[in-house]
């Protein structure tokens, strides 16, 4: 459990299931109606999954990877039993809610994905309805891969570098292609159990709650716009449902690696997903974010604000006027504001209070819009606006801390 669980730590698609996998009489579990991830639910209630890996072997040597074969560490696997009855007296104990289950690939791709499949498999047999995770082997068969979605809730596959450039550095033993078939297989299943479950109420589930997948950042030099124009690819073509991001961590000295003691900074990550929010929520294209000519993220504001700085020339924008396309961009409002934005504004015109009572951040908010007449940032320079905003940020975090600190001086 120590070796494998604390190998484990390095995935972290561990995601809201969406599941609605109900009880049944006489069974264990119930996925339906909260959502599971690996500390919360939709509801808010902190709960945990059992996050192991079925073995460390691995045949690959992928410099970024803990379990690669040339790294001198303890080796395990567990049985199928094994992780079948830990499952389900952790379960019993009140100790997990689910079961996030990957692991490390021996003797071949297929050998590998029969073992996790018969662990899904099993449990369910047990009547156990709870939430299963199950990581998606690249190379493994078709039929395995579909098997694997009738059991499990989540299936992911790791795109694990962002450009095939870095996987011949890193991993040459793998290719995207190689990475990425699962995931056009999965997609197809899919389609295909929708049409049929619109045909046959009893058409059995597949994969409830889709799949997802991590790159790795940093490990290579690839850009921002690398990274970003990869993920918005695989949500269109694949449907997935996360993309997740880790960034690289250097713990090995070698000449294709970063050096030791230069981590990729956490806001990276965060920019990151700030991106990946804005391209599927907020009706933004991936190139509108980072291109050819700024194909890195600024660290010190979040993308939408640096989009906006970019584009001056779309502001000031009346919000009593404005289209819901175009109040998404607005630095300050969210899509739910947005839709109350143009909800309030039939009924009377919106000034910056009544703005404020919405839920609006007006401290970003008001360089960007007018109601009529008020505009806060009339004849201000991009560069001085930009200092103001990253001034009053800053007096923001160091005012929000301040108490805590006191607190332990």
């Amino acid at each position: 459990m120590n070796i494998l669980a604390n190998a484990a730590k390095y995935d972290v698609s561990c995601s809201s299931s969406g599941s609605k996998r109900a009880n049944q009489a006489g069974g264990l579990g119930n996925s339906s109606g909260m959502g599971i991830c690996h500390s919360y639910t939709e509801d808010g209630r902190c709960i945990s999954l059992l996050k192991i890996l079925l073995t460390n072997v691995c045949i690959y040597d992928c410099l970024y990877c803990v379990s690669r074969k040339s790294n001198d560490i303890k080796r395990a696997a567990f049985t199928v039993e094994e992780v079948v009855t830990l499952t389900l007296s952790f379960y019993r104990r009140n100790y997990i809610e689910g079961l996030f289950l990957s692991s490390g690939i021996f003797k071949n791709a297929d050998y590998t994905m029969e073992r996790l499949v018969r662990i899904a498999k099993r449990l369910r047999e047990e009547n156990f309805n709870g939430y299963i995770h199950l990581k998606g082997i690249p190379g493994a068969s078709e039929e395995l891969l579909y098997e694997a979605g009738l059991y499990a809730d989540r299936l992911s596959v790791n795109v694990e570098l962002p450009t095939e450039q870095g996987l011949k550095t890193l991993a040459p033993d793998k290719t995207h292609k190689q990475l990425i078939e699962p995931m056009a297989i999965v997609r197809k299943r899919q389609t295909e159990n929708n049409r049929d479950k619109a045909l046959i109420k009893s058409t059995p589930k597949f994969l409830p709650a889709g799949q997802s997948s991590q790159m790795i950042i940093g490990a290579t030099d690839e850009s921002d716009h690398d990274i970003v124009r990869l993920s918005s690819g695989l949500y269109k073509k694949y449907n997935l449902k996360r993309v997740y991001y880790s960034g690289y961590v250097p713990v090995l000295e070698h000449e294709n690696l970063p050096k030791l003691g230069t981590p990729v900074p956490q806001i990276r990550e965060h920019r990151l997903y700030q991106t990946d929010w804005l391209y599927r929520f907020y009706q933004f294209t991936q190139e509108e974010i980072v291109n050819e000519d700024n194909p890195f993220l600024d660290l010190d504001i979040d993308p939408k604000l640096s989009w906006a700085l970019r584009n001056r020339e779309f502001f000031p924008l009346n919000v009593n006027q404005a289209s819901y396309h175009m109040l998404l961009r607005v630095p300050g409002i969210g899509v739910s504001s947005a839709r109350k934005i143009v909800a309030a504004r039939k009924f009377s015109k919106l000034d910056f209070q009544k703005l404020k009572s919405i839920g609006i951040a007006m401290n970003r908010a008001k360089y960007f819009i007018t109601c009529g007449r008020e505009y806060m940032s009339k004849d201000m320079e991009t560069k001085h606006l930009r200092k103001l905003l990253l001034r009053e940020q800053n007096s923001k975090y160091s005012t929000t801390l301040t108490p805590q600190l006191n607190l332990f001086s």
